[in-house]
């Protein structure tokens, strides 16, 4: 007896076995899929085909796991148009489009609205559970079920946007579990400022997962290493989306939006034949959003689990003893701006980044100087955790779904404060940095009033020494190493600039790296280097395409060099070697000024008080070009993109190609050419 079983269950593998290499896994134009019929994928884990949820006569197209007990519904085609009766089929017409189809009536109730112009194509179910149209001898996917998901992520479906394609894969809960058509909840990525997970409920936020960190989402600590599955997230200028594939692929596992707007992960147990529960999100009372609102703290640890944050209080004190924490909490102190500081808070989920600034490639510090600066921000902090930190957040308003983790699960933010609020330690460390930059100031001073007297003492010999450089010059060894200075012709024998050997410059900006190219003008590109002693420079290089010649390399060398001003670009030097003409300036790390008023994140930077400081800058630049300056200078080409901005955000007139300087009294003057903006 014990033999006949064993036979039996052995015969009934092996027509398992034989069912599944037999089983068809595509759809031609010629053999559509009828109600009662079978589509599975090649492996035998996926099948496609009609069904009717538990107490309904209602007939869907859907996916469902082949080999497990419990049939497990992964994807729906018409959830919101179903059959009444078994007359359902799934067609593939010439153009590459599926259609479900009354085959009594020729009524089409759902379609994948796609199209293409490829011969001999199939629609195939892969062992994924990704439905595909293709080409019958390629593999590029026309159309694919894992672009258009219902409330299931599987295994290597992108959970995110193609900004390219427009395509948004959104997860969509059950109106109730035998109910497929669309519910309340829906999980989508929100790329309003920084990208983030967010659970909808209608129109309002339910869950946010918090910005990726390197290692996992901000709000979801739990998500890390494990032996079920690897996860990823990926933020590029094509696409931004998150996706999770198995270690071991005869474990299945999933995320599912269920219709109570729960995201919950299951694994599927084998021993018990149940599905699972890992992992809920939101997971407690403090993963709801905005719990606690603005600058409050939620922690399950603590009764009421709400609390306002260290140096805050609550907006309406009755209220909050009330439970009742609508209103947020407030600074104790107001802020004063150019006295404020910043104070440090681990441990916790970053605030909401939908109205944040943020910059992948920005150093922690010059995050907090750009924050300081700008009265409107209100926090800055780290996008990548890993190492030593790296990329910048900033905030400009309430901080808000704020969550205490504690240990090492949360992140650091920096929250702007008055003075008097970052206590003996902050102060002191204020105090410092006034002191070292006022004892600076008067030591640049003095530096300066030393190097005036000693060129005033030079300056007859530096005569005797143009005379000497013009005869070289004259002799045809303007780019030789020796040369240590570029005297610009007869007419002007009083000045002189800093000649640069060819390779410093080209080991300074790494041999004009691609990456070190800051800009690009009618002069050539425009490089960024670094010089041995560590000055940073700014070198503009004649292109030999450039629109611009020698004439305006000249002019751009005699005017510049004459003037002296706060708000004009200063001029080091300049290379020239054979062909090559090159001019070394100052470097402006925050480039120019259509860089802010022409980008939208980027202009929020410039408070009025900034805009202000600007544009009083560059009218004291042009009254000194115009009347203050020994030649009197129209610049021509005066536009945003040639106005630089320093450290300190002072504006710095550049790009003196197309100048025209007048002397005398003169008022007017012809031109042999149109030129300028």
């Amino acid at each position: 007896m014990e033999g006949l079983t064993r036979i039996a269950s052995l015969s009934s593998l092996l027509f398992s076995v034989l069912f599944i290499c037999d089983a068809v896994d595509k759809i031609t134009v010629n053999t559509p899929l009828t109600d009662g019929n079978y589509v599975v994928s090649s492996g035998g884990t996926f099948e496609l085909g009609f069904f009717s949820p538990e107490n309904s006569i209602n007939r869907f197209l859907g996916i469902w796991y082949k080999q497990i007990s419990v049939r497990t519904i992964v994807w729906v085609a018409n959830r919101e148009t179903p059959f009444n009766d078994t007359s359902g089929a799934l067609k593939l017409t010439e153009n590459g489009n599926l259609v479900l189809v009354n085959s009594t009536n020729g009524v089409v109730l759902w379609s994948s609205n796609s199209t293409s112009v490829s011969m001999s194509l199939v629609a195939q179910l892969l062992d994924s559970g990704n439905l595909v149209i293709r080409g019958s001898s390629d593999g590029n996917y026309t159309w694919q079920s894992f672009d258009h998901p219902t409330d299931t992520a599987l295994p290597g479906m992108k959970m995110g946007k193609n900004f390219v394609t427009g395509v948004d894969r959104i997860l969509c809960s059950w109106k109730t579990k035998n109910d497929p058509s669309r519910g309340d909840f829906t999980y989508l990525m929100d790329t309003h400022g920084y990208p983030q997970h967010m659970m909808m409920s209608g129109s309002s936020v339910r869950f946010r997962s918090g910005p990726w960190n390197g290692l996992s989402f901000s709000g979801s600590p739990g998500l890390k290493k494990n032996p079920i599955y690897t996860f990823q997230f990926v933020f590029n200028q094509q696409e931004v989306y998150y996706s999770f594939d198995l270690i071991n692929p005869y474990i299945y596992s999933r995320l599912v939006l269920d219709p109570d707007g729960v995201l919950r992960r299951f694994s599927w147990n084998n021993r018990t034949q149940v599905w699972t529960n890992l992992v809920n999100a939101p997971a407690d009372n403090c993963a709801l959003y905005g719990q606690c609102h603005g600058y409050g703290s939620c922690d399950t640890n603590n009764s009421p689990i709400c609390s306002c944050m260290d140096k805050f209080k609550p907006k309406d004190p009755k209220d909050w003893l009330s439970a009742d924490w609508s209103n947020g909490c407030v600074r104790k102190t107001p802020l004063n701006c150019k006295s404020d500081g910043f104070i440090k808070y681990s441990g916790i989920k970053l605030p909401d980044t939908r109205n944040s600034w943020y910059n992948l490639s920005m150093s922690l510090e010059k995050c907090r100087e750009i924050c300081m600066t700008n009265c409107s921000c209100m926090a800055y902090s780290n996008i990548d955790i890993r190492g030593k930190g790296n990329g910048c957040f900033l905030w400009f308003d309430d901080l808000m779904d704020i969550r205490y983790y504690g240990g090492n699960d949360g992140q650091d933010i920096y929250i702007r404060m008055a003075s008097s609020e970052l206590g003996s330690s902050g102060l002191k460390k204020k105090i410092l940095r006034v002191c070292l930059a006022s004892l600076g100031a008067v030591l640049i001073l003095f530096l300066i009033l030393i190097s005036f007297t000693w060129k005033k003492k030079k300056d007859r010999e530096k005569r005797q020494k143009v005379q000497q450089q013009q005869q070289l010059t004259r002799e045809g060894s303007l780019g030789s190493s020796s040369r240590q200075f570029y005297t610009v012709e007869n007419d002007n024998p009083d000045i002189d600039l800093p000649l640069f050997d060819v390779t410093t410059i080209l080991k300074a900006t790494n041999y004009f790296s691609p990456s070190n190219k800051i800009g690009e003008g009618g002069f050539g590109p425009v490089y960024k280097g670094v010089l041995k002693e560590g000055k940073e420079i700014a070198v503009k290089r004649l292109s030999k395409y450039s629109t611009q010649g020698n004439d305006e390399f000249k002019n751009e060398v005699i005017l510049i060099a004459k003037l002296q001003h706060r708000n004009l670009v200063n001029l080091i030097g300049c290379c020239i070697h054979e062909e090559e003409k090159m001019l070394i300036y100052e470097f402006m790390p925050n480039n120019s000024l259509d860089t802010y008023i022409f980008d939208k994140d980027q202009g929020r930077l410039l408070d009025w008080q900034k805009r202000f400081r600007i544009i009083n800058g560059i009218a004291r630049g042009l009254l000194y070009l115009h009347q203050d300056s020994r030649l009197r200078i129209i610049h021509r080409d005066l536009k945003a993109g040639n106005i630089l901005l320093d450290v300190d955000m002072n504006p710095k007139i550049s790009d003196f190609g197309m100048a025209r300087s007048f002397v005398g009294n003169e008022t007017e003057a012809n031109t042999r050419r149109v030129v300028g903006t």
